[in-house]
């Protein structure tokens, strides 16, 4: 019985949380970002998805980041009709989406290999930053490579482009990891 509501807890938390950074993501998608060509950053939309992984595993923060990576890719759908061909499609969908958004999931992985919380948990949200940031990188370099200025190698475009704003979606990320690591101890058994 009691590993049922253990799981219940789980579900509904990650549930929780995943509304959380969908609210986040949503209001920071509303902001006008100097980024002409999509990106950008949340204020602290990665966040919940980070504390699911650590609190309950990386089963329900694959779930929940997954989840997370079909709600950013329904509403950059638009950016889809800006590519031809199939595989164009698919590297969009996964480089941008899919395996950006959804390695959020992992950033929990830290929890049992370091016993700083704070240090486990700004461990795993800096990896799974720059696991996004190498996706985006190269969904810049292979689909989007058109839109680097002539005089400008896609690399470097790619590089300034994208790792501007995921330098400060990281920043961002860090800040509200400490906040929330200093405010809960995630290791006491009856955290509610």
């Amino acid at each position: 019985m009691q590993k049922k509501l253990n799981k219940t807890h789980s579900l509904a938390e990650s549930a929780i949380m995943l509304a959380l950074s969908i609210a986040l993501f949503a209001v920071s998608d509303a902001i006008p970002w100097p980024y002409a060509y999509g990106g950008g950053f949340s204020l602290f939309g990665q966040v919940p998805i980070i504390i699911v992984s650590y609190r309950h595993g990386l089963k329900y923060g694959l779930i929940a980041s997954t989840g997370l990576a079909l709600f950013e890719m329904m509403m950059g759908f638009k950016n889809f009709s800006y590519v031809s061909g199939l595989v164009a499609w698919f590297i969009v969908a996964f480089a941008d989406y899919i395996i950006a958004f959804g390695c959020l999931g992992l950033g929990g992985i830290f929890k049992n290999k370091i016993k700083n919380q704070t240090a486990a948990l700004v461990t795993g949200g800096l990896i799974v930053c720059f696991i996004r940031f190498l996706c985006h990188f190269v969904s810049g370099v292979t689909i989007w490579s058109g839109y680097a200025p002539e005089n400008m190698l896609v690399g470097v475009y790619s590089l300034v482009y994208n790792g501007s704003y995921m330098l400060i979606e990281t920043i961002i990320t860090v800040i509200g990891l400490i906040a929330v690591s200093t405010a809960f101890n995630f290791r006491k058994k009856n955290l509610a």
